[in-house]
């Protein structure tokens, strides 16, 4: 029987990806195999020492020790392109609400609710729309700062608008490129994206290398009167910076899904209360990926989407058993393995190894369940990190 340990709300789409006969799934389960979660804060939690994987519904992992997970062997997934639909059309939204001077008109109706002769509200409704007409986005340059999953369906929805589309991504993926249409100019810099972008959407992970990569250098270069949308987080862009160049009329507008208290009140600003994957269909997909990728790896050991392991897929032959141990990224231990396996005369009938950074994941098949002494001798070599049997 696994046990999965839930934090948040999980979809129950999510949920009933575990067989009732083989999972016990619960917010209370003692020594779990996984949790699932969504934004609850992991740092300073206990790690039971049965837990294997992690996995959290949505694409940030920054509410998650991912490295001292890796450490312990635990393995930590994400769900990427899950919620990518709905993040994609929030920044369509939002562009729109930039574009036009839709919610200052929509105010401006309903302040006009205590008049009492039709005639009138047609006259100043007539006399005061050239305030929010605002212009059409059909036409501008869209530049896009990684082309991931989420922003490579941007750069597609915004060339069936009309747009002209550009990006930006140093590091883009065979998959990202496939996904992409050949009509997205590459832009060699973020500089050359931000001087002809009119519109500049951020789609790019939280980490060390993107921290406040918005800043007021940055800034100093992009276009004037240019829109920069932030749906991806919060620490990419440096709020301080962008309302001095909102001020200074560089800028023209900051839209947002990460509202900072700085932020509030300037009438440039549109801010939204965090709401980019909270569709009930963004949330249902996130559970089900989590829920799916969990079970692949505890029953199987595959490893797909993980964080801090790299990806590790392999069938598996009917009737044989399966080893799957987890180990530092230095030369030799996997030969030490197989001879400690050559030497209990356990046959190995398929394996794989990959590695990613400082750490490696081994899947090896075999053609009969080794004994406890064969698992603790594997366990006691040198570098290695976790063991187990399938």
């Amino acid at each position: 029987m696994y046990k999965i340990r839930t934090y948040n709300k999980i979809s129950v789409k999510g949920l009933d990806r575990f067989p009732r006969q083989t999972y016990e799934v619960g917010s209370d389960i003692a020594h779990p195999d996984a949790f699932l979660l969504r934004s609850q804060k992991l740092q300073g939690i206990e790690v039971p020492p049965s837990l294997l994987a992690v996995a959290r519904a949505g694409a940030g992992v920054n509410n998650v020790p991912v490295a001292d997970y890796g450490k312990l062997g635990i393995v930590v997934f994400n769900t990427p392109g899950a919620n990518a639909n709905a993040v994609k059309e929030l920044v369509m939204a939002g562009m729109l609400l930039s574009a036009r001077g839709i919610v200052d008109g929509m105010n401006y109706v309903q302040s006009l609710a205590d008049l009492s002769d039709p005639s009138e509200m047609s006259q100043r409704l007539e006399k005061e729309k050239a305030r929010f007409a605002g212009s059409e986005i059909r036409g501008k340059t869209l530049g896009i700062v990684g082309l991931g999953a989420i922003g490579s369906m941007v750069a597609n929805m915004a060339l069936a608008m009309g747009m002209q589309v550009i990006g930006f991504d140093p590091v883009l993926s065979i998959d990202a490129a496939w996904r992409l249409s050949s009509d997205v100019g590459r832009m060699e810099n973020l500089q050359a994206l931000l001087a002809r972008s009119d519109y500049v959407s951020l789609h790019v992970p939280a980490a060390d290398a993107t921290r406040h990569m918005i800043n007021a250098d940055t800034l100093a270069t992009i276009k004037q009167g240019a829109v920069l949308l932030n749906f991806a987080r919060d620490a990419i862009v440096d709020a301080q910076a962008v309302l001095r160049s909102l001020d200074a009329g560089r800028l023209g507008k900051y839209v947002c899904d990460f509202p900072e208290l700085a932020l509030l009140g300037h009438p440039r600003v549109i801010a939204m209360p965090h709401i980019g994957a909270s569709t009930e269909e963004s949330e249902e997909n996130c559970a089900v990926m989590a829920a799916n990728q969990l079970v692949n790896y505890l029953e199987n050991g595959n490893i797909v989407n993980s964080v801090n392991f790299p990806k590790v897929v392999m069938e598996r032959r009917p009737g044989t058993a399966r080893i799957t141990f987890s180990n530092n990224n230095v030369p030799g231990v996997l030969g030490q393995v197989l001879s400690v396996l050559a030497e209990s005369k356990v046959n190995v009938v398929d394996m794989m190894n990959k590695s990613r950074g400082e750490l490696a994941f081994n899947i090896i098949d075999v053609e009969h369940p080794p004994s406890d002494d064969v698992v603790a001798a594997i366990s006691a070599l040198e570098h290695v990190i976790r063991v187990r049997v399938i």
